[in-house]
């Protein structure tokens, strides 16, 4: 497990914690809700910065990459792929039940549930195995709404419209969502519903942007989501919790993509018209049992139970002569991951052991992962069924050896099964070949340490070590095998990635004055790297040492009259070794390292009921270095500005957003660290949202 300091990064960016500590939740650091000083970074997204955002966005991706800077830029797509924190994947959970699929990773865990339905998001930076599988670069823990506090009920409503500056009628988006809260004695409930229709997106030139046809996109689609918690509270120590969501996002199919050229520079477009069968669409169910008991046997108990199932259809591709035999020399044919997700999470942590400061949390979890990809007009897997099933036991500890000097540690046992049967590959594939399937296990320890000494109230300063365990993608990594006599078993590129995370920190808060600074390196000796094949024009994955370091800091000043203003700063630097020599030598791409930016903000409240905010972000320029040599695909940088007004009426509160004021034209990061011709497009010009809700 790792460790989390709950520092000042979230409100840094503004002013999402007004204490020196923020509160995070039980489901996040998986012992009681607390506010203590653990070392780790954290970024706590509360419900007003959310509101914020979301009056300029829906897309959770921007909203993350608005707030960290260490988070890479959005693509403004269904796919999050290249969407990395500290230059790893993180993983993504709703209430602490994970949505990431790392067995096929098909970029789409960050889309699986509507932001009306979000209270606010948590997020631990640097891998960590605090959550089990697949927090390589960290966790992303959303939280959802909840039922009031006390005896009571409220209504929820949000009404939106947005539309590119210049209007066309076709970039119109609009949603809708309302939810119903109710607390009445021992029970409780909240629980709601969500559409949303988005239009075509357009750059700063006034260009259509192209949608991305195969991966998905969030234009040109239509989404729901419904939603419900109910709890029971029979003392003020219980509570047993059930939850449920249902989510789907579909492309309206009514554009296609026209190819670009990276080359010359010239952008890839949208124009009318449907490609063959269906467009792309994220599916996502879960149903989640919490109990909890804050006095079992002098201790906190955390028990959950959750299920998960959630299906990517991708678009479709002509996979010209599919079968080989010259029976259809133009195959259309569009793959669907499936993902079915079965756990169960334990913990018990208890304090003022041995009547010293010490809190101990001992627990379990268990869960399994059954996942395949298949061709839904051919009939066949183009990924076989695969099972990865873990049992983790783990230990941790809290112990303050001084009334200043808090001591952390712990260490969780991972024990996985793979679980894979014999399979043929596709036709296309030298003819498909058979694969003999396998059982492999693994089996690591993963410790974390950590030491935090508060100087003063208002200095802290910390010092971290952790270790994150997940797979690759072995989706990938199977469907992709094109030569005969292969055993699951052998196949060292199916081994886990275990990545570590150091950090030194150092935390500023006087009430005014509000700094943070870290400083992150973290390497895998058995790194899991995506590498484009221009020939198959796939991903692959390359499994390789991999270092990563990095600078995260920012800045903020609240004055007496409530205006707050800041800056904040994150510099990241990813090597591989690329000729297995066991030293790094070569840069990792952009779809693996985001670049160095910097975002600040002014925000004033200029009357009672008035507010406004100006924010910016700089993404900065990247050259890539292989062995030595500058690899043509670097990145030039950008700047955005944007601008933010909430205003109090006599009944709700209207929100008008600003997205690319000053409509700046750009290339996003993606399209050019990783150039493709289908997906070499820029990103959103200028765009007005519009924003109606109340609460009552």
């Amino acid at each position: 497990m790792a460790a989390a300091h709950a520092n000042a990064q979230g409100a840094s960016t503004d002013d999402a914690v007004t204490l020196d500590r923020v509160t995070v939740s039980a489901s996040t650091t998986r012992g009681p809700e607390s506010a203590a000083a653990l070392p780790n970074t954290i970024t706590v997204i509360d419900r007003q910065q959310l509101d914020q955002q979301l009056a300029l966005t829906q897309d959770i991706s921007q909203v993350l990459a608005n707030l960290i800077p260490s988070f890479a830029p959005s693509r403004q797509k269904l796919t999050n792929g290249g969407e990395t924190l500290r230059g790893r994947k993180p993983l993504y959970l709703v209430d602490g039940v994970p949505q990431s699929t790392p067995l096929r990773d098909g970029g789409r865990d960050g889309h699986t549930i509507d932001p009306a339905m979000i209270e606010r998001i948590e997020v631990i930076h640097g891998a960590n195995a605090l959550q089990g599988l697949g927090a390589s670069g960290g966790i992303i823990n959303i939280i959802t709404k909840r039922a009031p506090r006390k005896d009571g009920q409220f209504q929820e409503v949000s009404v939106t419209g947005s539309t590119a500056l210049a209007h066309r009628d076709d970039s119109n988006g609009y949603r809708a969502s309302y939810l119903f809260g109710s607390h009445n004695g021992a029970f409780d409930f909240v629980g709601g519903g969500s559409y949303a229709s988005e239009g075509l997106y357009y750059d700063g030139n006034g260009q259509p942007i192209a949608v991305n046809d195969i991966q998905g996109d969030l234009m040109e689609s239509r989404s729901y989501n419904l939603f419900a918690k109910g709890g029971w509270s029979p003392d003020q120590d219980k509570r047993l919790q059930l939850s449920g969501n249902r989510y789907q996002l579909q492309g309206n199919n009514d554009y296609h993509t026209v190819n670009g050229d990276p080359a010359s520079g010239q952008l890839a477009t949208s124009e009318p018209g449907a490609k063959p069968l269906q467009g792309p669409r994220n599916r996502s169910t879960s149903v989640t049992l919490d109990y909890t008991d804050k006095d079992l046997a002098g201790g906190y108990l955390q028990a959950q139970l959750y299920w998960v199932d959630f299906e990517a259809l991708y678009g479709s591709s002509d996979w010209e002569d599919f079968w080989g035999d010259g029976r259809d020399p133009h195959w259309w044919d569009q793959s669907q991951n499936a993902s079915e997700k079965l756990g169960a999470k334990f913990s018990w942590s208890r304090g003022n052991l041995f009547d010293q400061n010490l809190r101990v949390i001992l627990g379990l979890d268990w869960g399994r992962d059954s996942t395949h990809q298949a061709l839904v007009e051919a009939g066949l897997d183009w990924v076989p069924e695969t099972t990865y099933e873990s049992w983790s036991p783990f230990a941790q500890f809290e112990w303050w050896l001084a009334e200043s000097v808090l001591l952390t540690g712990g260490l969780r046992y991972e024990h996985g099964t793979l679980q894979v049967d014999d399979f043929t590959t596709l036709p296309s594939y030298n003819g498909g070949q058979f694969v003999e399937g396998g059982k492999p296990e693994s089996n690591d320890v993963l410790p974390n340490v950590g030491l935090v000494w508060e100087a003063s109230d208002a200095l802290k300063l910390y010092a971290s070590y952790s270790e994150g365990y997940t797979v690759a993608d072995i989706g990938r990594v199977l469907r992709g095998i094109n030569q005969p006599g292969q055993r699951v078993d052998s196949l060292v590129d199916l081994s886990p990635v275990v990545a570590d995370n150091r950090e030194l920190g150092i935390d500023y808060d006087n009430g005014h004055w509000l700094a943070h600074l870290a400083y992150f390196w973290s390497d895998s000796d058995l790194g899991s790297r995506l590498a484009y094949d221009s020939i198959t024009q796939t991903y692959n994955v390359v499994r390789e040492r991999t270092e990563i370091q990095g600078v995260e800091g920012n800045l903020a000043y609240r004055f007496e009259q409530g205006m707050r203003v800041g800056l904040a700063y994150a510099a990241t630097r990813g090597r591989y070794d690329s000729d297995g020599d066991d030293r790094v030598d070569s840069d990792l791409p952009g779809i693996n390292v985001s670049p160095d930016r910097l975002t600040a903000f002014w925000d004033v409240p200029f009357t009672s009921s008035v507010n406004i905010r100006l924010q910016a972000s700089k993404a900065f320029d990247r050259q890539f270095d292989y062995r030595g040599q500058r690899l043509p695909a670097a990145f030039d940088g950008y700047a955005t500005v944007d601008l933010l007004t909430r205003v109090q009426l006599p009944v709700g509160m209207l929100s008008a957003g600003i997205e690319n004021l000053f409509d700046q034209q750009y290339v996003t990061y993606y399209s050019q660290s990783t150039p493709r011709p289908d997906t070499y497009v820029a990103g959103r010009g200028r765009v007005l949202s519009l924003t109606w809700s109340n609460r009552f």
